[in-house]
């Protein structure tokens, strides 16, 4: 889908490189997606040579996919993050240049495109500097930190040497609330006005380790919340919970599944789960919430079960990342 072209005395093209998790695009693909996950030390911080992280990662998968494997043919054999990921690129683009001379980018930590591609993609565009934006609001040293390492790593050894900035996070930026907002008012629509649901803001997990160590995850998750709630004048009981624990590490709690189960055991007859941390549907909305959790859900006794849409090509979403691209400056 090509670009809107930028007006002719538009400064020097600057290269936005969204920084996004990935996922696999097919079933073949779900074992290297999950060794690359694996292998990654930011995320599973283990105290042994990286040989020693590699042929644990290897074994891992391949207990793994006999699980992961189903969950992804239930929501049509692959995650669509790539796809929807492309699309935010291609609109973040067209946004970008009715103002500024720019290219859109996608650097995926474990998936297609991978940052190696990302930075050599860049390269060929004769990009004159670059602007990092993480499709993480919220910092966490597993996931931006990750990333961004990559970047780095990669572009050392490509050979790219532009001016670089980045966006470190945006948990609260009034754009992106707004954008949130807008999902959870539609869901809640959806529900039975008499319903009285009990909403769920659900995020994805971390290793309480890291949190100890310092990563400023969990705050500005609760921060996100704090904001959406307010900027929604939020009647309904609410609980912050998380999911997609992996590992045997100790998580933050409480875990969605935990949620679920204490309603149902109060009697609670609507639940409303909003997908705080993620800005696409993937394996962890379509499957883990929309599947598992809805059916949980009904086995407690909780009648109507609603989700919220992730914000995927929200124009709303689309305006707050421009808002970050325009606001952020590169020292020459």
């Amino acid at each position: 889908m090509p670009a809107l072209s930028p007006p002719e005395d538009a400064p020097a093209s600057v290269a936005i490189v969204l920084l996004q998790l990935g996922g696999p695009s097919s079933l073949d693909e779900v074992q290297p997606f999950l060794e690359n996950m694996f292998r990654d030390p930011e995320l599973f911080n283990l105290p042994i040579p990286a040989w020693a992280q590699d042929w644990l990662a290897e074994r891992a998968a391949k207990w793994r996919v006999k699980q992961a494997r189903p969950l992804y043919a239930s929501i049509g054999g692959r995650s669509p993050i790539g796809e929807i990921t492309a699309r935010q690129a291609h609109l973040l683009e067209r946004e970008l240049n009715h103002s500024m001379r720019s290219r859109v980018f996608v650097a995926m930590r474990y998936g297609k495109p991978s940052t190696e591609a990302a930075v050599e993609a860049v390269l060929a565009a004769n990009c004159q500097s670059v602007i990092l934006l993480p499709l993480y609001p919220q910092y966490s040293t597993a996931t931006t930190g990750s990333s961004v390492r990559e970047w780095r790593r990669c572009a050392a050894r490509k050979q790219l040497d532009l001016p670089t900035a980045m966006v470190d996070s945006y948990p609260s930026h009034p754009a992106y609330i707004a954008a949130v907002k807008e999902r959870v008012s539609a869901a809640l629509a959806r529900l039975p006005a008499e319903s009285n649901p009990h909403v769920l803001f659900s995020a994805h997990g971390l290793p309480q380790k890291l949190v100890r160590q310092g990563d400023p995850y969990q705050h500005q998750i609760e921060e996100t919340v704090q904001e959406v709630v307010r900027e929604c004048a939020l009647q309904a009981p609410y609980t912050l919970c998380y999911q997609s624990r992996i590992g045997p590490q100790r998580w933050l709690k409480p875990s969605l599944t935990e949620t679920l189960r204490r309603l149902g055991r109060s009697g609670c007859q609507a639940a409303l789960v909003v997908p705080i941390s993620f800005v696409s549907d993937h394996l962890e909305t379509l499957s883990e919430i929309n599947i598992e959790a809805r059916q949980q859900a009904m086995s407690q006794g909780i009648r109507h079960f609603e989700t919220a849409t992730g914000l995927n090509d929200s124009p709303s979403f689309i305006q707050a990342l421009a808002e970050l691209v325009r606001t952020t400056e590169i020292d020459a």
